[in-house]
C-alpha cells in the first residue's frame, strides 16, 4: 500500500505536470487534527481545473493514479442526481487499497471549490490563483446543543415514526417496519445520545460522520445495548428491538431535558409506548 508521502506526491505531482490543472485542495479527515489515521482514510481531493470537459470527454488520464478495483462517477449517474452543482467527481479504490475521492472543480468555481467545508486545505496554488482560507477546522461538525423545539421536533419524528413500524409489523410489511425502525427511530436515538454526550463532555467536539466515535463517549453496557437493536433477523426481534428502541429513547430524552429543563414528560408519548405494547399483544 503506497503511504501517504507516496500518495500526496503522486497526486501533486500529476498536478504541476498539467497545465489544465490550475489548483489542488484537500478536504475531509486528512484535514482534521482530531481524527486517527489508519489505512482507510480517503484521500479527497479537488483540482480547479480549466475546462472541465477537457477531462470528462478523455477519462484516460486517470489513470495515472493507478490499478483500480472499482470507481464510481455520481455526476454521469442517472439512478443518483448529481449534487455538485457542476463540479465533476471520481470516487477511486485502487488496488493497493488506498482511495481518492476526486473532484474537478471549474475555474469559474474556484472561491467555492471547498464548498464551505471548514475541513479544507490548499495544497498546491499555481499563481495564486485561490482566495486564501481560515485554517482547517471541525467546528461545522461539533455535537450542536439543541434549542428546545429541536429537542422537541426529534422527539416528536421518533414517537410518530414509531407507529409505522408498529403497523408494518402488523400488516407482516417487515421491510416497511425494518427501514423506519432503522433509518429513522435509530437515527433519532443516536441524535438523543449524542446531546447526552455533549452535555456530560462538553458541546465544542466532533463525534464523526454517523456517529463513529460514539462509543469512545458511553458507557459500555450503553454501547452494548445499541448493538442488541440491530438484530432485526426475525419479526419477534423486530418487535424487540422497537420496544427496547422505544425504552432507551425515553431514558435518554428524560434524561437531556433534565438537564436543559425542556419539558418531554408532559407531551403523551408515553401513550405511544401503550400503543405498541396492545398491537404486540395482538399480532405475536
Amino acid at each position: 500500500m503506497r503511504n501517504e508521502k507516496e500518495m500526496f506526491d503522486l497526486i501533486l505531482n500529476y498536478a504541476n505536470s498539467d497545465d489544465r490543472v490550475l489548483a489542488v485542495g484537500l478536504n475531509g479527515s486528512r484535514t482534521n487534527k482530531n481524527v486517527p489515521k489508519d489505512e482507510f482514510q480517503d484521500y479527497d481531493v479537488v483540482f480547479v481545473v480549466d475546462n472541465v470537459f477537457s477531462f470528462i470527454d478523455d477519462p484516460t488520464w486517470i489513470d495515472y493514479f493507478g490499478d483500480r478495483i472499482i470507481m464510481q462517477k455520481p455526476e454521469s449517474m442517472e439512478l443518483f442526481p448529481p449534487s455538485l452543482g457542476g463540479m465533476f467527481s471520481y470516487l477511486m479504490l485502487f488496488e493497493d487499497k488506498n482511495r481518492i475521492d476526486l473532484i474537478l472543480c471549474p475555474k469559474e468555481q474556484k472561491d467555492n471549490w471547498h464548498r464551505g467545508d471548514k475541513l479544507s486545505k490548499i495544497l498546491l496554488d499555481k499563481g495564486n490563483y485561490l482566495s486564501k482560507i481560515a485554517d482547517s477546522t471541525d467546528e461545522d461538525y461539533h455535537i450542536s446543543k439543541p434549542n428546545k423545539q429541536k429537542f422537541l421536533d426529534c422527539c416528536n419524528e421518533f414517537w410518530w415514526v414509531s407507529t409505522y413500524v408498529v403497523k408494518g409489523l402488523c400488516r407482516d410489511e417487515i421491510f416497511y417496519a425494518t427501514d423506519h425502525l432503522y433509518n429513522n427511530l435509530s437515527s433519532e436515538l443516536l441524535r438523543m445520545v449524542s446531546w447526552k454526550v455533549g452535555i456530560d463532555y462538553g458541546f465544542d467536539f466532533s463525534i464523526g460522520k454517523n456517529y463513529k466515535y460514539i462509543k469512545n463517549y458511553i458507557d459500555e453496557n450503553t454501547y452494548n445495548k445499541l448493538l442488541s437493536l440491530l438484530d432485526m433477523s426475525s419479526k419477534e426481534k423486530i418487535w424487540t428491538s422497537l420496544e427496547a428502541t422505544q425504552c432507551m429513547f425515553d431514558k435518554f430524552a428524560k434524561e437531556v431535558s433534565s438537564y436543559l429543563d425542556y419539558s418531554y414528560e408532559d407531551q403523551g408519548f408515553e401513550k405511544v409506548l401503550l400503543y405498541t405494547k396492545e398491537y404486540k399483544d395482538k399480532y405475536i
